[in-house]
């Protein structure tokens, strides 16, 4: 078996190179407004500990995306 090289940023396409940049982004301002928004909720407005959703936030898209729909308490009409 021949040994695989790691796939370089050169060796991406232009489209591979902006994708990764773009999901990049999203992905450190997912995470940014979940850990803004945990640290300045009062703990009465967060289903849960802060600490178990400031863990699952860093977990790639899943955590912040979770947090945003299960992790906060909807405001009284």
């Amino acid at each position: 078996m021949g040994k695989s090289r790691k796939k370089r940023w050169s060796d991406m396409s232009r489209g591979q190179q902006v994708a990764t940049v773009l999901g990049s982004i999203i992905q450190i301002g997912l995470l940014a407004a979940a850990l803004w928004d945990i640290a300045h909720r009062p703990d009465s407005g967060i289903n849960g500990s802060k600490k178990a959703w400031t863990a699952a936030a860093f977990v790639n898209f899943a955590g912040p995306i979770a947090y945003f729909i299960f992790g906060r308490k909807r405001a009284a009409a």
